[in-house]
């Protein structure tokens, strides 16, 4: 055996040959990884805000942000009308639905059925194109795999192969087996349709379904998440925090969505509701009816109670952590109860509510008996909630921060940044940190605060912290100087709501900023864009998604119903394939039914923003590039120690 004289590259391909055990071997993974980085890029699709709409938020993940309906018109063009192109993309977004409303109705459904499977195995072809086989086969239905192989890949055109493919079409509708059949293919094309999904925080609160979002995501091939502020609440709410908890209670029964709780998290709100009846029974909550549809005076109770609580527990958090510096915003202490006034910045405000039967004016953020109990049961019934705790592990199996992914920056809120444009320094814990090193130490808190989970001894500090991620006046997740929940709630004057945002939100339409943030976190700013949502984009008022000359990008279009007057339309989704990078503007969702019976889609218009359609964007020019092409590297390493005798290789045997 020749000398080799790098010991620890060595013994590093003396491991990778137990793999790849001889030049055969070697030769034919470094011929596999070179062709795949010669295959167009997987598409990426973001999107953010999601807040709880998961009807919505389920039909674009279905048809691709529009891209399905796209594909079937490049695909048919003239060879279908526009019903028969409206009918195949409703199978394809909801094949079990749609084949049984269509066997409840038409007439002849078999002959539907088998156009369906043609049409849609050209759809599911073109689609597969610009992947190996190998991923394409793991992506398929096992009960139909080897099928599917045969069909997508079949060169229907020659002769002796049509009867073979039509065979198998008649074969799989005489056994009554053509439901499960186009189910697999849709489920394949979706699947294919987004290669990685990115959700830019804020998957909670508002909506009434973010239990099925998450459920939908766990289930989903390949997704991150960027936490976000209302993400945050739920996570300090699972961990025990009595502030989160109280708030995410607050902020259901605000939109009356504590069916989020009892039924989809097995929440009991029995003892609170219990309380609040005893305690609220005869007050009319005038400042606590619920939004939306649902009005009803137990809830408005239920939420005034909640709410005072929370008022008291955030008190008390600011006193043992006055490093967070939110001693001012506790205003139970600054209310003249006598005068139903509260005092702010050196003014005197009158209360639109003056009814505080479990406030001590003396000891005002003192926890009356029922209070405590109240929370301490609410405290066992989130830490025990093995659905939120499963959803909770997600975000942290797959959650960040912020993420940086191709060439882009990922985080939901801001960097905070000076009125100049430099980067803030905020104290953690003694330390001064800014940018990067600051969401650095936020996720190392965070993480913390979660490992420790159980052991109030470590856990109290990390976990108050996540209470400071929600509301504090330096939080990269809020990006605001303060939370002005008390004064929305019993200040009538609109001008003590106003919450000044950070910096930030002016500063990032400059590009020389966008550059500098990007760079401090090590990305080429030339070629590099910053993604993130949480603040709503007023396109009725004119604000554009794309900010800084395209290098920042704002997707917060409004998914949630709450902001829709706002911005004018119901959602973003940014899209990066191998042509470049598009901004999809999607219409609000009508209704499944709709959909199913008469194709109705979510209208989307696309905007490209960047067009690489000249040079596609390869597999190479990724960070998985990046990785084959070291896997790759390295195996050009073990095939010269073979060659030269350094190691032996493991000769196959017959």
């Amino acid at each position: 055996m020749k000398k080799y004289d790098d010991i620890q590259e060595l013994k590093y391909l003396k491991l990778l040959s137990s793999k790849f055990r001889n030049i055969s071997e070697t030769t034919i993974e470094i011929i596999n990884l070179q062709a795949i980085l010669n295959l167009p890029k997987g598409t990426e699709h973001f999107l953010t805000d999601i807040h709880g709409e998961y009807p919505a938020f389920n039909h674009v993940l279905k048809n691709g942000s529009g891209t399905i309906k796209e594909k079937i018109n490049d695909i048919f063009q003239d060879t279908l009308n526009n019903f028969e192109k409206k009918e195949l993309a409703s199978t394809i977004y909801y094949p079990q639905e749609k084949v049984e409303y269509i066997l409840k109705n038409k007439k002849n459904p078999d002959k539907w059925l088998k156009d369906s499977i043609y049409r849609m195995l050209e759809v599911c072809s073109v689609t597969a194109s610009k992947y190996t086989s190998s991923k394409v086969r793991k992506a398929m239905s096992k009960d139909f795999e080897y099928i599917l192989q045969e069909l997508i890949y079949e060169r229907k055109e020659l002769p002796n192969r049509k009867e073979y493919v039509e065979n198998i079409i008649d074969t799989i509708i005489s056994l009554g087996r053509g439901k499960e059949f186009i189910k697999a293919i849709a489920d394949l094309i979706q699947r294919l349709m987004i290669d990685k999904l990115h959700i830019i925080g804020d998957i909670y609160d508002r909506g009434s379904s973010p239990h099925l979002i998450m459920e939908t995501l766990i289930r989903h091939h390949n997704t991150d998440i960027q936490w976000g502020n209302h993400d945050m609440l739920w996570i300090g709410a699972s961990l025990g925090n009595l502030a989160c908890i109280a708030n995410v209670i607050r902020i259901c029964a605000r939109y009356s969505n504590t069916d989020i709780l009892e039924e989809a998290y097995g929440i009991n709100l029995l003892p609170l509701a219990t309380f609040a009846i005893d305690t609220y029974g005869s007050d009319s909550c005038k400042s606590f009816i619920p939004k939306g549809e649902k009005k009803s005076q137990l809830m408005a109770q239920i939420h005034k109670a909640i709410t005072i609580i929370q008022f008291k527990i955030e008190g008390e958090m600011s006193k043992r952590n006055p490093q967070f510096e939110l001693e001012k915003r506790q205003l139970l202490d600054k209310i003249d109860y006598d005068l139903g006034t509260v005092e702010l910045e050196g003014r005197n405000y009158l209360l639109n509510d003056r009814n505080f039967p479990t406030i001590d004016k003396n000891n005002p953020y003192i926890l009356t008996n029922e209070e405590r109990e109240v929370m301490e049961k609410l405290e066992k019934y989130f830490i025990n909630s093995e659905k939120l705790q499963r959803h909770i592990d997600f975000f942290f199996t797959n959650g960040s921060v912020y993420l940086k992914y191709n060439s882009n920056l990922l985080y939901h809120g801001c960097i905070p940044l000076t009125e100049s444009g430099e980067l803030k320094r905020v104290c953690v814990f003694g330390e001064e940190l800014k940018g990067k090193e600051y969401l650095d130490k936020i996720e190392e808190i965070v993480r913390k605060a979660y490992l420790y989970r159980g052991r109030k001894d470590k856990q109290e500090r990390y976990n108050d912290f996540l209470w400071y991620l929600w509301c504090g006046k330096d939080s990269p997740l809020f990006g605001k100087d303060a939370m002005k929940t008390f004064e929305r709630y019993f200040i009538d004057d609109k001008i003590t709501h106003i919450e000044n945002k950070n910096p930030y939100y002016k500063l990032y339409n400059e590009e020389s900023v966008c550059r500098k943030i990007l760079s401090e976190f090590g990305l080429n700013p030339n070629i590099s864009h910053i993604i993130n949502g949480h603040v709503p984009v007023k396109t009725l008022k004119g604000e554009k998604p794309v900010k800084a000359k395209g290098k920042l990008f704002l997707i917060d279009g409004g998914f949630s119903k709450a902001y829709q007057k706002e911005t004018g339309i119901a959602g973003y989704t940014l899209i990066s394939n191998s042509y470049g990078l598009k901004i999809v503007e999607h219409e609000p969702f009508e209704s499944l039914e709709k959909a199913i019976c008469e194709g109705r889609d979510i209208i989307s218009s696309t905007r490209i923003v960047e067009d690489s359609s000249v040079n596609r964007i390869r597999v190479k020019d990724t960070d998985i590039g990046r990785e084959l092409q070291t896997q790759i590297n390295d195996l050009r390493k073990l095939l010269k120690a073979y060659e030269l005798g350094v190691i032996p290789q493991e000769i196959k045997k017959d």
